[in-house]
């Protein structure tokens, strides 16, 4: 016993609902883990696809002309809604035509919204769960390590300690899945709020040139 390591002792004495705890907050550090890394990815495309187009449709001597940018930027997405609303009602009363397009931009910006969020329900889920799982592994493997020592009728404090103690390693293992979870939760909620900002405010330069035909100074516009 003494020459095993917490891990090798863990499986040596665990039972099968143990392992599938285990293995279970494995998967759960698998999924966190891969979840981190794709939104991280996404959110710097995002960033900074959002400030080429941008850049690049200001830059045009014809906005309304500027050619589509792929589905997957938001601010692409809000560019082409707008221009086409614009050009679907750009015969109505002005007051009409200002409010098909505000409509619009508010449609648009809640579905970018909804879009950032994806991925975040299963962080916040993992977040939440993995320290009881980790923590019902720990009571399990306490009374399993306690009802072995009871049936071999030995209760010396070297040998309830040593099970007790590996058992720990399922609490552990809890916080280590729902730490990193938490703390990216937070900063792509963060980068959200950002992102979402970024938009409304392109909403506001998209409205202000669509409605006067005049595009904002460039010390006005978001960089």
């Amino acid at each position: 016993m003494q020459d095993m390591n917490p891990i090798e002792f863990f499986f040596a004495h665990t039972d099968t609902l143990g392992m599938i705890l285990f293995f279970m907050l494995v998967l759960m550090s698998l999924a966190s883990w891969l979840g981190i890394v794709g939104k991280s990815l996404l959110l710097w495309q995002l960033q900074r696809r959002g400030r080429q187009f941008r850049r690049e449709l200001w830059a045009s001597a014809q906005p309304l002309a500027h050619p589509r940018d792929d589905a997957g930027n938001p601010f692409a997405r809000l560019a082409d809604a707008s221009f086409s609303v614009h050009a679907e009602v750009r015969d109505t009363p002005a007051a009409d035509h200002e409010a098909l397009l505000l409509r619009c931009m508010n449609r648009v910006v809640g579905e970018e919204g909804s879009r950032l969020d994806n991925g975040q329900t299963l962080l916040a889920s993992i977040a939440a769960v993995a320290p009881f799982v980790g923590l019902f592994g720990t009571v399990w493997g306490v009374h399993h390590a306690l009802s072995a020592i009871g049936i071999e009728g030995a209760a010396s404090l070297d040998q309830i300690a040593g099970p007790v103690g590996e058992a720990l390693i399922m609490t552990a293992l809890g916080l280590a899945v729902a730490i990193p979870a938490v703390l990216a939760y937070n900063v792509f909620s963060r980068s959200n709020q950002v992102l979402l900002a970024q938009l409304d405010g392109f909403a506001h330069e998209l409205h202000h040139y669509l409605v006067t035909g005049q595009a904002l100074p460039a010390s006005v516009r978001e960089n």
